[in-house]
């Protein structure tokens, strides 16, 4: 995902809803911190950004992205990518993530902006997802300098217990002691 892609579905997933406000999570939550340029490839190559709409219990305004920019959509089919319209809590983060968040508010997003978790948060959701992609993920922002390996450590030790099944906590954690271990960072679990 390019920050121009992410731009062009918060504009659309905005007018859909109605709202200015919309959560980034997932692997283009990178792009509120840092331009794709910057990034390795391995953190842009999705083609989806996960939105989530601040106020939506009944969750019709993430079935409404879902439907409008999602997955087969006309709109994916037209521009290559898409959004899934994702639940506030589809994310397992720590306390004082929203206090954290960082703004993606160019102005080719108007009227929306998006709502970024910020990369340690980011980092530790993926973890806690327990997914090959995931750790490709987390494993590439490491190497390129962009995670402290400290901070992320506390953030995952901080996600919430009743949130992350424990296997995948004990692989996340050994995963990132060893890396800890290796003056450069290493292969993957």
């Amino acid at each position: 995902m390019k920050r121009e892609e992410l731009e062009h579905l918060l504009r659309a997933a905005s007018r859909i809803i109605d709202e200015p406000d919309l959560l980034v999570v997932g692997s283009a939550a990178i792009l509120g911190s840092h331009d794709e340029a910057e990034l390795p490839t391995a953190a842009t190559r999705s083609d989806e950004a996960d939105l989530a709409p601040f106020d939506d219990a009944d969750g019709s305004q993430s079935m409404a992205i879902e439907g409008a920019l999602g997955a087969g959509s006309q709109f994916h089919g037209e521009f290559g990518y898409y959004a899934d319209g994702v639940s506030i809590d589809t994310a397992i983060v720590g306390p004082g993530w929203r206090d954290r968040l960082v703004l993606f508010d160019p102005p080719g997003a108007a009227p929306g902006r998006g709502w970024c978790l910020e990369p340690h948060d980011l980092a530790a959701a993926k973890l806690a997802a327990g997914r090959t992609k995931d750790y490709e993920f987390v494993q590439a922002l490491l190497d390129a300098g962009l995670l402290d390996h400290v901070t992320l450590s506390a953030r995952l030790a901080n996600l919430p217990a009743d949130r992350v099944l424990p296997a995948f906590r004990r692989r996340a954690e050994a995963w990132l002691q060893e890396l800890g271990r290796r003056p450069r960072f290493g292969r993957l679990p």
